[in-house]
């Protein structure tokens, strides 16, 4: 089961809205918490992967598809030489202040949270192929 609000004043139903959107797996989410720790830093390719290779099984193919979601979600944004900077806004510094919080204070239940909503995606993804008899 995924918290509500109505069950968990955290998991509110935006913040989950925002959890489902553009943090697939808890990878993501060390990466949006990295990228939004320096707002300033302009971070390579190479140099992330080589920083969250210490703490992420990120696959060079993930790394790609978690970065281009973040960026369609306004998160980040990719100068001319392909740097990566995380992009400060009142809406997203609210949800990634929330991640941060529980990803210290309840990782257990975040992660939770973060593959029930995937699972529950792709669930209505292949529901909608199904034959109706």
């Amino acid at each position: 089961m995924v918290p509500t609000s109505d069950n968990d004043p955290d998991f509110t139903d935006a913040f989950c809205g925002f959890l489902q959107r553009y943090i697939p797996n808890v990878d993501a989410a060390e990466l949006l918490l990295l990228l939004a720790k320096d707002p300033q830093r302009a971070w390579l390719f190479g140099e992330l992967r080589s920083h969250l290779a210490a703490v992420t099984a990120f696959s060079e193919s993930d790394l790609v598809r978690s970065l281009d979601a973040l960026q369609y979600g306004a998160m980040i944004s990719r100068d001319a030489d392909k740097r990566v900077r995380y992009l400060p806004s009142p809406v997203n510094d609210a949800h990634v202040v929330l991640l941060a919080r529980l990803y210290v204070e309840r990782p257990v239940t975040l992660f939770r949270v973060i593959y029930a909503l995937r699972d529950a995606k792709i669930k209505t993804f292949a529901d909608a192929f199904k034959l109706r008899g």
